[in-house]
Order: structure tokens, then sequence, then C-alpha cells
């Protein structure tokens, strides 16, 4: 059973692959393809049937938005990738960071009768027997899961959401193939390494299995519930736990008005001032107090209820800042307002970031243009958000790894500047961010914040200097018994090995049909043998295979790209 069991894992993975390496190629990725040389562990295949070749169509699209849509068409677990690397600008060029940021996952419904088998494994039972009422056409489709509006027995109004069905599967089959991909690209890029494209992959993957699993969620909702307990100024809908599992999440249904809709929030006579303020208070206090935000901010997942009250929907993102990641924010804020450039390199320095190869001078330079660049500019002009990216791309160039979190800070803190100023033209988040940057600086020079420093200092000091003999011990018993050994590998090679092996077998198949072809034309000077049209049979077939050797050797140079 386990047998057959891996045998349909197999054909299915390798089905995938090969649709994944059809949309590449399709969008003129090709290049890509051989570079990694993804086609030879596919070679059964490629002899049997053709993958394809580029549409004519992309050829006049940019590299990002042929990527773009080879995301797209690709699905789920592509389009979430491209979202997720469109907070990154430190890794990917900032052209397909805004490119990625189109990416969009809104797809066809899946038929009720599929989710309610869903719905019935997970609540334990008939929908009739939890649900008073239940509305079979979801009120939002996305690519992993379909929302529902339903009313309970005990009266309340709720949203039900369900994971689309068969789709973790889907998902865990395209992360295995891209991991092999990350794999691949670690080993032909050598130069790439400092992005660590397996790390990408695997933060990604965490990610994703977190978003489809909706009791994670549900644990978050009543984390956010928690933190904002006190607070008039923020509501987190209530969880219906007996109703929600892996599979489905069953919360309060909210009746609010979109943050965007401003023609009705006047109309019911909001102040739309005091809503941007209520509205990054919830995020600066998430960040910079919890340490535990909303990734995903934008728009459509924020609500105005009573009383200019922000209430936050969609926790599937979210995004962790601990005490360090804490300090770094408000040491890069504060040399900037400060223009302390020094003080920059400082906070790379101590981060452990700054690479052995780094040229700290051009690094120095380009600190110095993009601090005089917001030196000068009114507080209600700074964009934190976008002063996080441009730092961010500062750092890409100089291959200079940037907190991924801090990243998705970026990207909400730039949404949430967005919205606060179509609300408010008046709007200063740097006003409001200042004296909790401040507070945060204050609060490390403390005398109790210094002291439990030392004090964890001391601790780790002394566990090194403790364990300092038995390390000393092992390494000379190592020495003793000859079991003491470093190490080395090469890398980057294996693309010139793979290219050296191509020329010579296609040296070997141009000296066989050149011996052919000479042998041949002997032959025919003989005219001894069988004859055929007065010609020896013997020559004719030789000259037939040195043919045949040939136009195979000229196809594979051609498929191969390089004349």
């Amino acid at each position: 059973m386990l047998t057959v069991f891996r045998i349909h894992r197999n054909i299915r993975f390798l089905k995938r692959y090969r649709s994944i390496l059809t949309v590449l190629i399709k969008y003129g990725f090709g290049h890509f393809v051989d570079q990694l040389n993804l086609t030879g562990y596919l070679e059964l295949g490629r002899k049997i049937f053709s993958i394809g070749s580029p549409d004519k169509k992309v050829i006049f699209l940019t590299p990002a938005e042929r990527l773009r849509l080879a995301m797209e068409e690709l699905g789920t677990t592509f389009i979430k990738l491209g979202q997720l690397l469109s907070t990154r600008p430190d890794l990917i060029p900032q052209t397909f960071a805004d490119e990625f940021r189109k990416l969009q996952d809104h797809v066809p419904a899946v038929p009720f009768d599929q989710i309610r088998k869903q719905l019935r494994e997970e609540i334990g039972g008939e929908i009739s027997e939890a649900f008073q009422e239940f509305d079979e056409y979801p009120i939002a489709a996305a690519s992993i899961a379909q929302v529902y509006r339903g009313r309970l027995k005990t009266g309340e109004e709720v949203a039900v959401k369900v994971r689309r069905p068969n789709i973790q599967q889907t998902v865990e089959t395209d992360v295995e193939i891209l991991l092999g991909i990350a794999q691949l690209v670690r080993h032909h890029f050598p130069d790439w390494e400092i992005y660590d494209p397996i790390g990408i992959v695997k933060n990604f993957r965490r990610t994703i299995r977190r978003e489809m699993d909706f009791t994670k969620e549900a644990f978050t909702i009543d984390r956010f519930a928690a933190n904002f307990c006190e607070d008039e100024t923020v509501y987190v809908p209530k969880i219906f736990w007996d109703l929600t599992g892996e599979t489905v999440l069953t919360m309060e249904f909210i009746h609010g008005v979109k943050v965007s809709s401003l023609p009705e929030l006047k109309a019911r006579g909001y102040d739309l001032k005091v809503i941007a303020q209520n509205g990054a208070n919830a995020i600066l206090k998430q960040v910079l107090q919890h340490g535990f935000f909303h990734g995903d901010p934008h728009p459509g997942n924020v609500f105005v209820l009573e009383g200019n009250t922000i209430c936050l929907l969609d926790y599937g993102m979210i995004g962790r800042i601990d005490e360090n990641l804490k300090q770094h924010l408000a040491d890069l804020l504060n040399a900037v307002m400060k223009r302390d450039v020094e003080r920059l390199v400082a906070v790379l320095r101590d981060s452990g970031e700054l690479q052995d190869e780094t040229n700290l001078r051009e690094l120095h330079k380009d600190l110095t243009e993009f601090v005089d660049d917001y030196y000068g500019l009114p507080l209600k002009e700074l964009n934190t958000g976008k002063l996080l990216y441009d730092f961010a791309a500062i750092l890409n160039r100089f291959r200079i790894n940037f907190p991924s979190d801090l990243m998705l800070l970026a990207k909400a803190l730039v949404t949430v500047e967005g919205i606060g100023r179509q609300l408010d033209p008046e709007f200063n988040m740097v006003e409001m961010l200042s004296p909790l940057i401040t507070k945060l600086i204050r609060e490390r020079m403390s005398p109790a914040s210094l002291s439990k420093e030392f004090a964890n200092l001391a601790q780790s000091y002394g566990g090194m200097i403790k364990r300092l003999p038995w390390d000393i011990k092992e390494l000379i018993n190592r020495l003793n018994q000859d079991k003491f050994r470093i190490d080395l590998r090469h890398q980057g090679f294996e693309k010139l090995i793979m290219d050296l092996d191509k020329a010579s077998n296609r040296i070997s198949f141009s000296l066989l049909t050149a011996a052919l072809v000479i042998g041949s034309s002997l032959i025919m000077q003989t005219n001894k043998g069988p004859l055929l049209f007065g010609f020896p049979v013997l020559g004719i077939i030789g000259y037939s295979f040195a043919a045949f050797l040939g136009l195979w050797l000229a196809v594979a140079i051609l498929r191969s790209g390089r004349l």
C-alpha cells in the first residue's frame, strides 16, 4: 500500500514539475530552465513529448511582467510566493517587487457540494444541526478559502471561512518542487547564496502552512483580542471555537464600513481624522508594544465601526518584532532624523549582517545620500514605510540581508500611511512615531535595562568559559585519535563540469560522424560488395548513419540555444 502511495505521489510530482517547466518556457524563461539543468531531471519525459516553446505574445513584455503572468497561471502557491516576495525589495529588484504587488488570488468559487462535505467533516455533523441559517453562495472566494455567511442556533450572525478541498496537497507538492529548485539555484549560482534561496522557500512554507491552518489564525485573533481588550478604539471579532478547526474558521460577522469608503464614512458622521489616528495607533501599538502585528492591513481588511473604532479582518499574515528588532528599528529611524550615518553603519555591524567583502566606503556614501534625501523633509512628508523600503534597496545593492519581518512591517506601514493620508491629508505618522521611538531608546538606557543586559552577557560568557575546558579536551582527543578533519568543498563548478560533458559528447559525435563520412567515401571508391544504384550498399549505409548523427547533433545544438 505504501509503495502504491509513493508511486502515485511521484507521478503527481512529475506531472506538476512538467507543468511548471512548460509555463516557465512559455513565458520566456527557458534560459533559466537550461541553466539549472531542470529538464535533465525529466529526460525521459522530454524524449516522449516536448515541453513547449516561448509564447510569441509575451516577447514584448518586461521580465517582471512575464514572471507575474507565469505565477498567476501556476496558481495558488506561486501567487502567494509572489505576494511574499513583493514585500522583499531587499531580495529582488524593485521592478519585480512592484509587479508582484499586482498579483491577485481571486478565483472562481468551488461548488458548494464540495464545500458541504468539508464543512461536515470539520464540525462533525450536518450544517443544519449547527446553523439556523447558512447561505450557500460565498461572499468571498480566494485561492485558499471561501467565506460564507450564516446564523447560529443562538441567533448570532457569523462569517464561516472554509478551506478549499485538496488545496493543501497541491501546495505541499509545489513547495517540495520549489525547495528542489532552490537547492539547484544554490548549486548553480553560488553568488546567490547570500540571499539564502532555501531559507526563503522554507520561510514561505512555514507562512503558507500557517495560512492554511485556521486554528492558528483563530489563536492569533484571540491573542489580538487579549492585547486590545482595554483599548476602546480597536475591536477584534469573536471566535466560535466549537465550530472552528484546521479547515473551518467561524467568527463574528462584522457590520461596518470599509475604511476606503470615504463617502459612506462621511455620510454616517464619522470623524476621518480620528479614524486615521486610531488606525495608526493600532499598528504602532502592535509593533512597538506587543511585538506582534497584522501583516496585511490593506483597505479591504480594515473596517470602521461605531465610535470611529477600527476592526481588522484576515489574520492569516502576521509579523513578529522581538526586542532586538525593535531596537534596530528605533536606531534606524533615530539615526535618519539626526542625520547620523555612522550610527546607521553601526546598526548594521551590530546586527551581524555586514559581510567581510562589503565595501564600507561605498556603503557609507550611499547611506549619506539616503539620509540627505530624508533629512530636509518636513515630518508630515516623511513616509516611514517608504523610508524602510529605500533603506532595504541600499542593503540589496550591497548584498546585506534585511530581516523579513521588518520588510513585512515596511509594507504594513506603507499601506497604513496611504490610508491615513486618504482620510486626513495632514496625517503625520512620524509625529505619532517619534515619542514612541524616544521612549524605546530611553527604556534601553535605563538602569534596569542595562543591568538586565549585563546579566545576560555575564551568563553567556560564564557558560562559554565553563564549557571551554571540555571543548579543548574534545579537540585534543580527536587529534590523538586521528578523528580531526577539515571538510573542503568547491562551489560553482557544477555548471562548468556539465558544459564540459556536453562539449566532449558533441566532439565525440562530430568525430564519429566525420569518421563515418571518410570511411563511407573510401568504400564508395572500391565499388566492391553488394551494389545499389551502382553504389556499394555499405557506403550508402555509412553515409545515412552519418547524416542521421549529424542531424541529431545539429538539432541538439539548436535546441540548447547555443550555436
